[in-house]
């Protein structure tokens, strides 16, 4: 009878483990730049965590971002839709009092939550500065981070622009760490709540504020990367920084026994920075031209990873073309959660993640920043891409007025040095169409 009793018990105890929901957790990074990693082909850099999230899971080559800038890129990821349809073509404020994204959007943290998940924010925000458009307004049971688009990490104090101000939060109050470093807070927080949520589904987005300015990276890395050119010195030492409070995250996960139940997603938000403020570069787009801000792929392909072992692939490469609005179908479909938001552009890949054969979702790709009689904007319909108002931040050669429309065989050539519109102008003109319907049809 005992012996019968025990083996219902476990018996119960399997089914219940076996139907829990994966937990999920986003890594979102900050001005990483395309090639940033040595699973990327970088060889000058130490990332062994982040590389390990790609010996353990699936990396992508032809991955985008949803905008070369931070508040509508990360707009995109969480609302699954583009970000000007989201109502965020540009930058929010960094200022307490600034709006940012609307409180009708649905997030990815509502969608979780509804689907009976703990939800968390770690790090930055940047998509609002009011109590309703703060983070725990916005589906996260739990907030802790910055709310403007970046900080001193160890004052936590917002110089950039106007006066200097305080930045720190937790859960809409806010809070004094004087003198701890950021990441390492950051660390400390999600392993709190990791631990108080082990016991049943979670989702967390960690949204790293580095390698973007100011560069701070460990006196151990600065010494490690002495000889490396300025600024890439300064850089690769906050990019290491950056992969240890990853792995600090990791080990969390791996230390409670949660990482074959856990789903982790890797991605930049954009290309590198050229501003004087990132001390003009050290980031890498490799062959791509262009960095943040540009709609040439250094602006816009970014490295990303998704980690599920024993569930996903690993060790796997995948050639088709992602993007970052479809995380949220994604990890509804993983997870067998619910979308709150069907008017959503993002797709799930889950096919094309378990399958190195199964065809992108995607026909046509948009984006575009900024409003008003020159927005910046791109369009890609299989390999051909189109430029309007094009900006190149990496600053590889001149643009002229006659590249108002600029247009690449991304196939032929990722460098993207020539303007082929003249030579094609029937692709040119289609391109555009694509794009002012897109506009004239979807944006507010």
């Amino acid at each position: 009878m005992r012996n019968t009793l025990f083996t219902l018990i476990l018996c119960a105890f399997s089914l219940t483990a076996a139907d829990r929901k994966p937990n999920v957790i986003i890594i979102y990074t900050d001005d990483q730049g395309s090639v940033d990693l040595n699973c990327y082909g970088s060889k000058d850099l130490v990332t062994p965590h982040m590389d390990g999230l790609a010996k353990r899971g699936v990396r992508f080559t032809q991955f985008y971002a949803s905008a070369p800038v931070c508040s509508p890129s990360r707009a995109g990821l969480l609302t699954g839709r583009y970000p000007v349809r989201a109502g965020m073509p540009g930058n929010a404020g960094s200022t307490k009092g600034k709006a940012g994204l609307a409180a009708s959007e649905v997030t990815i943290a509502e969608t979780m939550k509804a689907g009976g998940y703990k939800t968390a924010h770690i790090g930055k925000w940047h998509l609002g500065y009011t109590p309703e458009t703060m983070p725990n307004s916005q589906g996260f049971d739990y907030s802790f981070g910055h709310m403007g688009g970046c900080i001193d990490n160890y004052s936590h104090f917002f110089y950039w622009q106007g006066p200097n101000r305080h930045d720190l939060w937790r859960n809409g109050e806010e809070i004094f760490e004087d003198g701890k470093f950021f990441p390492e807070l950051m660390a400390a927080e999600a392993e709190g709540f990791i631990q108080q949520n082990k016991d049943k589904p979670f989702f967390m987005y960690f949204a790293l504020n580095t390698p973007h300015y100011p560069y701070q990276g460990y006196a151990k890395w600065l010494k490690h990367y002495k000889d490396l050119p300025y600024p890439r010195n300064l850089y690769a030492a906050f990019l290491s920084t950056q992969d240890e409070a990853i792995g600090q995250l990791i080990g969390t996960v791996d230390r409670l026994g949660l990482r074959k139940n856990t789903i982790i997603i890797f991605q930049s938000d954009h290309g590198h920075s050229h501003e004087e403020r990132a001390h003009f570069g050290g980031g890498s787009s490799g062959p791509y031209r262009g960095a943040k801000f540009s709609m040439f792929e250094g602006g816009l392909r970014v490295p990303a990873i998704i980690s599920w072992p024993g569930s996903l692939p690993e060790g796997a490469v995948r050639d088709q073309v992602a993007h970052g609005c479809d995380w949220l179908p994604t990890i509804a479909e993983l997870t067998g959660s619910k979308l709150l938001q069907k008017d959503i552009d993002g797709k799930s890949i889950v096919g094309v993640i378990k399958n190195d054969k199964a065809k992108t979702p995607h026909d046509v790709l948009h984006w575009q920043t900024g409003r008003g009689r020159q927005p910046r904007w791109a369009v890609r319909q299989g390999d051909w891409k189109l430029i309007g108002n094009p900006q190149d931040t990496s600053n590889k050669a001149p643009l002229t007025a006659k590249d108002k429309l600029f247009l690449v065989n991304l196939k032929e050539s990722v460098s993207e040095m020539k303007n082929l519109a003249a030579n094609h102008p029937d692709i040119t003109q289609r391109l555009k169409k694509l794009h002012d319907d897109w506009v004239v049809n979807n944006t507010k």
